[in-house]
């Protein structure tokens, strides 16, 4: 049996019923519910806290008068932070600097595999096809010579023309505006003494893969060097015998080769101002050299009907014989004028029966030959075949030219493997065609033309005048291709 002992202490307390009991109750819940929400927002901003501190600081919110955010860091979180973004910088740039040397990588392997390939005559630009014929009213005719166009060259970066002529002068221009720039006046003969020039007949001229030096030949022997940028005299090389009649420099160097109506070939350092070689082989004149990147070079010995390669180094010649070309008078045997190389190679020819060769240094003879290429003149039955003065070819492509006095420029297409030549288009060209060149970028064809003929005055065209032709050579667009195969196509 249990028993309730009373502490008697003053009466027992009693508990009234407080009427706002319910109203207390709910402010309690509310309270406590705040409270709930308080410790929850502030294990979240902990989470947030935490994900910061697992980057290497933590930050601590601060919230400006404006309302925008800004965090507080102490010195070591700010070391750590810059420390982390200098690294970030480091590898940005080590992966930058590791893209750019294998892109030069990538380019400096495609320009020795281009460079390989031009080597064996393999490099070769298919643009042949897409050429297409240029607006008379935008041929542009430059005249600055008194007598016949004989010779020209385009300096490497396609701005400047030199030209010479039979009048002994030599004119520098400006192929965008068509200005005269420069001209070197020729003299009279028995001047050459006192007179800084030539006083004959110049006959040809080369310039230097760099634009530094340029060399001109003359009927009188004489080879001058010029520089090419102020058209300043340099020097003069005298030794052969006869006129010159084709100059050349090796590509990417300044050796010099010229040939002469002596029959030899000289070789020349201009750097040194120096004579290094003679070469012997041709049965007559030599009416036409040209040369490449190797330590080579190529001419045409006119009446002997051969076309040689010199090899340099080896001392040694390969000789091509030609088609037997057809007789244009009863003593004559024809002639091999000019030559040009379209590659290491292979190289084109134009004679004086008309013919447009096709050369290989693999074949002792003509991979194609296109008899009467200008067509013929003349009467009925005593008719001749237009003479083929001058041959163009665009470096390592498949695009030729060759030039005659039917009133033509005719372009070629190189087949394939070179087996043979397919005509392109004429371009109408008043006078004879002594000289053609084609730009190194392919954008122009330069053709320097006369009255007469370069080496001599058979005939005489009294309508034709003496300058440059500038040739713009247009190409067809590739959306244009692609729309006219969709049109083939369907």
């Amino acid at each position: 049996m249990s028993s309730f002992f009373i502490k008697k202490k003053g009466p027992p307390k009693v508990f009234k019923k407080n009427e706002n009991s319910a109203g207390s109750k709910r402010k309690n819940d509310t309270d406590t519910g705040n409270k709930l929400k308080k410790k929850l927002n502030s294990k979240h901003n902990e989470e947030i806290s935490s994900d910061s501190e697992t980057e290497g600081f933590s930050l601590h919110r601060k919230r400006r008068a404006n309302g925008e955010e800004e965090f507080d860091e102490t010195p070591q979180e700010k070391k750590l932070r810059l420390a982390k973004l200098y690294l970030d910088q480091l590898r940005d740039e080590e992966e930058k600097k590791a893209e750019e040397e294998s892109f030069e990588m990538d380019l400096i392997a495609g320009r020795l595999q281009e460079e390989v390939l031009e080597q064996k005559g393999q490099l070769q630009r298919m643009v042949a096809k897409d050429l297409l014929p240029p607006d008379v009213s935008e041929i542009c005719l430059l005249r600055g010579h008194k007598l016949p166009v004989t010779c020209l060259v385009i300096s490497p970066d396609d701005q400047h023309v030199f030209s010479a002529s039979k009048d002994c002068s030599i004119i520098k221009w400006d192929v965008e505006s068509g200005k005269i720039l420069h001209t070197i006046a020729g003299g009279r003969k028995g001047t050459e003494d006192r007179h800084v020039g030539h006083t004959a007949h110049v006959l040809c001229m080369s310039i230097s893969s760099d634009g530094k030096y340029l060399a001109t030949g003359d009927m009188n022997k004489l080879i001058m060097i010029w520089e090419a940028a102020t058209c300043k005299h340099l020097y003069k090389f005298t030794g052969h015998r006869g006129p010159v009649s084709g100059l050349s420099f090796r590509r990417g160097t300044h050796d010099l080769y010229s040939a002469s109506h002596d029959r030899s070939i000289k070789v020349w350092n201009v750097d040194e101002n120096a004579y290094v070689e003679t070469l012997f082989g041709h049965q007559d004149v030599i009416t036409g050299l040209d040369s490449g990147s190797r330590e080579r070079c190529v001419t045409a010995g006119g009446r002997d009907r051969t076309v040689r390669v010199w090899k340099i180094a080896e001392e040694s010649q390969l000789v091509f014989h030609g088609h037997e070309l057809v007789p244009l008078v009863s003593f004559s045997v024809g002639s091999i004028d000019c030559i040009q190389l379209i590659n290491e190679e292979h190289m084109i020819t134009g004679a004086d029966d008309g013919s447009v060769s096709l050369w290989s240094v693999n074949k002792k003879k003509p991979l194609s030959t296109v008899k009467a290429a200008h067509g013929r003149h003349s009467d009925s039955g005593l008719e001749q075949p237009y003479w083929v003065a001058a041959v163009a070819a665009l470096q390592n492509s498949d695009t030729v030219a060759s030039g005659s006095h039917n009133s033509k420029v005719q372009l070629w297409k190189c087949g394939q493997g070179f087996r043979h030549l397919e005509p392109l288009f004429s371009i109408p060209v008043n006078g004879f065609v002594n000289s053609l060149k084609f730009s190194s970028s392919g954008k122009f064809l330069v053709a320097g033309v006369g009255q007469e003929h370069r080496l001599g005055r058979w005939w005489r065209l009294k309508d034709a005048k003496n300058g440059l032709y500038i040739i713009p050579l247009k190409r067809q667009q590739p959306e244009q291709e692609e729309v006219n195969g969709e049109k083939n196509g369907d």
